[in-house]
């Protein structure tokens, strides 16, 4: 066993959010809204060896199945990321991210003259680029600092 070998304890049921792009697994809670104060049980590996990505994070997130909207979301901040339902110690089900064409009512969008901004009855809409996201009303385009843009936030 070396260094960079994960030393986090398996989980009976929950989420694993394999593959993140190491330094981002703080992004990937913040869009899942997790802070610490809501009582998730959540692990965290940072900047652990990878074959496929040279270094990665990994999340664990305890009694908690991600939506799909969650990991629609998620797959904006890592699009390499692998999603792990874990049943009873098991992998239930394992499945690559795939970025969305656009997402709804998720992101809050920064142009403070964007009519989502106003007191419109309107749900955001961004339209997923590969580099970011644009805003489908005022055209905005957002390239980094997505996990500030989770609507609510």
């Amino acid at each position: 066993m070396t260094d960079d070998d994960l030393l986090v304890a398996s989980i009976e049921d929950g989420t694993v959010i394999d593959h993140v792009r190491a330094g981002q697994a703080l992004n990937v809670l913040a869009v899942l809204g997790i802070d610490g104060s809501g009582g998730d049980r959540v692990s965290v590996g940072m900047n652990v060896a990878s074959e496929r990505l040279g270094r990665k994070d990994v999340v664990k997130v305890e009694d908690r199945e991600l939506s799909r909207t969650e990991v629609d979301v998620v797959s904006l901040i890592a699009p390499e990321a692998t999603i792990n339902i874990i049943r009873d110690f098991e992998v239930a089900r394992k499945e690559r991210v795939d970025r969305p064409d656009e997402v709804v009512g998720v992101l809050a969008c920064p142009n403070p003259r964007c009519i989502t901004a106003a007191d419109e009855p309107v749900d955001s809409r961004f339209d997923v680029l590969d580099d970011g996201v644009r805003c489908a009303y005022c055209e905005t385009i957002v390239r980094e600092g997505i996990a500030d843009l989770i609507a609510g936030d």
